[in-house]
């Protein structure tokens, strides 16, 4: 383990400055538009988000002014605690991990979008603390496009059953799909993993379009964001090669692990 440390933190340093951010940001942007011309496609229609989770406020405040507009936490509480520290500075905070019906009440008052739900017991736990509020929200149906038991997610024979219910929860807005690769470094699994969300997503579309709004994807992280990028993502999500390196490996954060 501390090998694998040692060299996240030698390929990913720690930004903290505004200067090391912008710095950051741009060679992100520069990977995903490179990806997205090798792919003939515009890199306009690719959306980064910068996932934060494990980062300090005080960090955060650079990398907001380096640009970060919009920032991804896995943690519900991690991501209540930061929209409070850094309210003043008017971040679009996203909840992008494995989301459980009791935290519900947290996300409908922080999160302006929750790409990862699978569950309906959640999307009916989230549309009642919605409409306490008096808000909608964006939400990203969460597959499992690996077949790992661990991973949360629908399978993806699943989905369009999931799909034709969620119209019932008025307050949830849905924009497609996300998913998490295998944590391999395979190339061509983790392509594999994209390709097929991608399917999952043309087969709904063909199907009934208006059950996902504009069929967003969201796959790939720092280590793969590029294949992900080249097999249709819409968005991804970047944590270590904006912010830097973890103090744990890549895989301590994997579900299963």
């Amino acid at each position: 383990m501390e090998r694998d440390v040692n060299e996240q933190s030698a390929r990913y340093p720690a930004a903290t400055t505004v200067a090391e951010f912008r710095a950051n940001l741009a060679a992100v942007r520069a990977r995903i538009d490179a990806a997205a011309l090798g792919a003939g496609r515009d890199p306009a229609e690719v959306r980064l988000l910068p996932v934060s989770k494990t980062v300090p406020a005080e960090r955060l405040r650079a990398a907001v002014e380096a640009g970060c507009r919009e920032l991804g936490e896995n943690k519900v509480q991690e991501a209540r605690r930061k929209s409070e520290d850094l309210a003043d500075l008017g971040v679009a905070w996203s909840v992008i991990g494995h989301l459980q019906t009791n935290k519900a009440k947290d996300v409908g008052a922080v999160a302006a979008a929750v790409p990862a739900l699978g569950s309906l017991r959640v999307a009916q736990a989230l549309d009642r603390r919605l409409q306490a509020h008096g808000r909608a929200l964006d939400v990203l149906v969460q597959v499992n496009t690996s077949a790992e038991e661990q991973k949360y997610g629908l399978e993806p024979a699943q989905v369009p059953a999931f799909l034709a219910e969620l119209p019932r929860y008025e307050t949830l807005r849905v924009r497609g799909f996300m998913t998490l690769a295998l944590f391999t470094d395979d190339t061509e699994r983790v392509r594999e993993c994209f390709r097929t969300l991608r399917e999952v997503r043309d087969r709904a579309r063909d199907t009934d379009p208006d059950l996902i709004g504009p069929g967003e994807l969201s796959m790939g992280m720092s280590g793969d964001f590029d294949i992900a990028v080249a097999e249709g993502a819409t968005c991804v999500r970047v944590g270590q090669a904006i912010f830097g390196a973890r103090a744990l490996p890549d895989s301590h954060y994997w579900p299963g692990s």
